[in-house]
């Protein structure tokens, strides 16, 4: 993953925020390298970590992937297809064309990460401007470490790499290693 920022899309109202959302739902624009994870394997994920089965009660939180180009619109039909037929139920999530991506007021960003202190500490000393953070693949990375995704060997791979002391990166595999969020 290269970068991960939450927003909003997929509505006609221009600039959206929280508060007023307008027609948008929430949404997260996912930057990655190919060479890396392929499309089809970020649908994968996808599938998992939600319930696409459930009807969205309302538009902010509607299943919506948003695709690039044709080969996209059809991986992600592809797929949506292959689970509505292994599940045996109807896919509420909406494939449709990427328009124009907002992005989401600061708070919103690297949400999980921004509930540790001495984390956000050391990232704020590495990113003193916030589009920075917001921009930052270790700001992505840790995040989802810190909410509990990936695993300790993952980590271990790359922690020397996010830019953090040697005290922030054991607080951060010492969470991990517990199996703590």
């Amino acid at each position: 993953m290269i970068r991960t920022r939450v927003g909003y899309a997929g509505g006609e109202k221009e600039n959206p925020t929280y508060e007023q959302i307008g027609d948008h739902s929430e949404t997260v624009q996912i930057d990655y390298d190919p060479a890396q994870i392929t499309y089809a394997e970020l649908l994968e994920v996808y599938w998992q970590s939600h319930s696409p089965t459930s009807r969205p009660w309302s538009r902010q939180y509607a299943s919506v992937i948003f695709y690039h180009d044709e080969e996209q619109r059809r991986l992600a039909e592809e797929s949506r297809d292959r689970l509505q037929a292994e599940l045996g139920k109807p896919i509420y999530t909406e494939i449709v064309p990427y328009s124009k991506f907002y992005l989401a007021e600061g708070y919103h960003q690297k949400y999980q990460l921004r509930h540790d202190r001495e984390l956000m500490a050391e990232f704020r000393a590495i990113y003193p401007d916030e589009s920075d953070f917001i921009d930052s693949t270790a700001a992505a990375r840790v995040n989802g470490y810190v909410a509990g995704n990936g695993t300790l060997a993952e980590l271990q791979a790359i922690v020397e790499d996010l830019g953090l002391s040697p005290e922030a990166r054991q607080k951060l595999l010492d969470k991990l290693s517990a199996g703590r969020p």
